[in-house]
């Protein structure tokens, strides 16, 4: 098992958020729900990243699962 995490698309996941709703983001990149966590994680050194809608709209949560603001992406994927 490596402890890298597998990029699961080189471009971030848009995604419609609703205020106070509690999302969880695939840290490892497994999951086949990407962005989130569907428990693929199981048995590696990853767990699911929470993170709470401050207001409703547009988040772009990371894709390539190396972002320094993880769950939001932080442009890293041009960097990989």
């Amino acid at each position: 098992m490596t402890d890298k995490p597998t990029i699961a698309q080189d471009a971030p996941f848009p995604v419609e958020v609703t205020e106070g709703k509690t999302y969880f983001w695939c840290a490892c990149g497994r999951s086949s729900r990407q962005p989130f966590c569907d428990g693929s994680h199981k048995d590696s050194p990853f767990s699911p990243v929470k993170y709470q809608a401050e207001k409703t709209g547009t988040v772009f949560f990371c894709g390539c699962k190396h972002s320094a603001r993880a769950p939001l992406c932080d442009g890293s994927h041009g960097r990989l």
